[in-house]
């Protein structure tokens, strides 16, 4: 029925759109920002547009993961403990926000995103080799998975880049070590959260599964880039993500009343 609320011309731009996110996801993360603004365009209510979202978000983040096993980048064995309370968190996150309005965090989120951005920006060597590890084990699972697993299902922009910081700093890997790995942890967080909206039936499955195959060719892209580019890709790409965001939800959160203080 997914297909009479949306027309085949905007089935075809959301594909395309999730191409370009994806790609953009597989690399620093932030697809959102693209998707979830595309889909409430094309007349999906938010929460069909976050269930459906998720859903591709799956296609892409899989679509990346697999790449980096097939590569060697990434040794799932190692990533059981985080994989297990990353979605623990997740499918937490997605049950808490039924029940809390996360205003509070959308109004402080930014200041997080900038300062992921002007970490990289400022600490060139950040990432740039491997170093030893601060935290290890159930440690680091509860705070690299477990926290940003259930922010993921909570509100959900920049998981990605939260991920990948964990890594470069908790667990000292370096920058494209850590974005793989990063990639691995957001499938898990984004496959509970679709697990959750699966129950609540907002997924628009046809609409999703399209947009779910654009974003497995995108992210395929990134991730080629990732491995053969490494930081010097990913480096700016993070700044500039982080510092998109975070003029995204300020003008979510403030846009009117800046409109209304320049007017008066």
């Amino acid at each position: 029925m997914e297909w009479f609320f949306v027309s085949p011309m905007m089935v075809a731009v959301l594909f395309c759109v999730s191409v370009a996110a994806a790609f953009i996801d597989s690399i620093a993360g932030g697809g959102g920002l693209l998707t979830v603004p595309a889909l409430l365009a094309a007349g999906l209510s938010p929460a069909q547009a976050l269930a459906t979202n998720k859903l591709q978000s799956v296609g892409g983040s899989f679509s990346a993961t697999l790449y980096f096993i097939r590569r060697g980048a990434i040794n799932i064995a190692e990533q059981r403990l985080n994989i297990a309370m990353t979605f623990f968190g997740a499918m937490c996150g997605a049950i808490f926000i039924q029940h809390l309005q996360p205003n509070l965090l959308r109004q402080i989120l930014p200041a997080f995103l900038i300062g992921i951005g002007l970490w990289f920006l400022l600490m060139p060597k950040l990432g740039e080799n491997d170093r030893a590890a601060r935290l290890k084990g159930l440690p680091y699972a509860l705070i690299g998975g477990g926290c940003v697993g259930f922010y993921d299902g909570f509100l959900g922009p920049g998981a990605g880049s939260f991920y990948a910081l964990a890594f470069v700093v908790l667990a000292g890997f370096n920058l494209a070590k850590a974005t793989a790995h990063a990639k691995l942890l957001n499938f898990t967080s984004n496959f509970a959260g679709l697990v959750f909206f699966m129950f609540g039936g907002k997924v628009l499955w046809g609409l999703g599964l399209v947009m779910l195959l654009g974003a497995f060719c995108g992210a395929r892209l990134g991730a080629r880039l990732v491995l053969s580019r490494g930081q010097k890709l990913i480096r700016p790409m993070v700044v500039i993500v982080s510092m998109t965001m975070s003029l995204k939800l300020l003008w979510d959160s403030h846009g009117q009343a800046m409109i209304a203080l320049l007017f008066h």
